[in-house]
């Protein structure tokens, strides 16, 4: 494990000064039941696993994303726990994993040290003034799963204000409401790049599947 930090430790220094696509998130003010509700989504410290009905559909789909991801993070292990995150923390939130892994693709380009012009930070570009409304000082939105957690309860917390619609949910979550250029961006990524069916062999294991619709 040793080893494997101090090789990754150059490439992460590198990542960190990388620019972001990003827009601003407005600060606004919350409700007292909608901050606590949050803040309890926030709080959740379980470890992230594969949510899936059947374990096989899990590995499957795994395998799939770590070898569409492959060139943007050749390490596996750091593949796979992203993933894991990723489909644990979407699922949670009641997302679709593809969509998040469109948005993150958007946002970020997949680098957990990205900084955006607006000062969004992270992996799903979590805004920092987010911890004061529903964290504490100590949430780190650089730590991968603890941006995560913030990313997908804040775009769960967009879509239940716009009551369903993903398009004004986007909108939100980039400061761009009403603009048409980044919610198109997220949906052609998560369509295009991200979209999954399961394998015929395992298609009638269940009907959870993380696939776009």
């Amino acid at each position: 494990m040793k080893t494997r930090l101090l090789f990754l430790l150059p490439f992460c220094l590198v990542l960190a000064h990388a620019p972001a696509w990003a827009g601003a998130q407005k600060e606004e003010a919350l409700s007292a039941n909608v901050a606590s509700a949050m803040s309890r989504s926030i709080s959740d410290v379980n470890a992230p696993r594969l949510v899936f009905d059947d374990p096989r559909l899990g590995q499957a789909w795994l395998a799939e994303m770590s070898s569409r991801l492959q060139k943007k993070i050749p390490d596996a292990w750091m593949r796979e726990r992203l993933l894991t995150a990723i489909q644990y923390e979407s699922t949670r939130a009641g997302l679709d994993p593809q969509l998040v892994l469109g948005l993150i693709q958007v946002e970020s380009g997949f680098n957990k040290y990205a900084i955006s012009g607006a000062g969004a930070r992270g992996l799903m570009q979590v805004m920092p003034f987010w911890p004061r409304h529903i964290g504490t000082p100590r949430h780190n939105l650089f730590d991968l799963s603890t941006n995560l957690r913030y990313g997908c309860t804040i775009l769960r917390h967009y879509l239940d204000i716009e009551r369903g619609d993903l398009y004004r949910a986007l909108g939100r979550y980039n400061g761009s409401l009403g603009k048409p250029e980044y919610p198109d961006l997220v949906v052609g990524a998560w369509k295009r790049r991200w979209a999954w069916t399961a394998p015929p062999s395992l298609r009638m294991a269940g009907d959870s599947l993380p696939r776009a619709r």
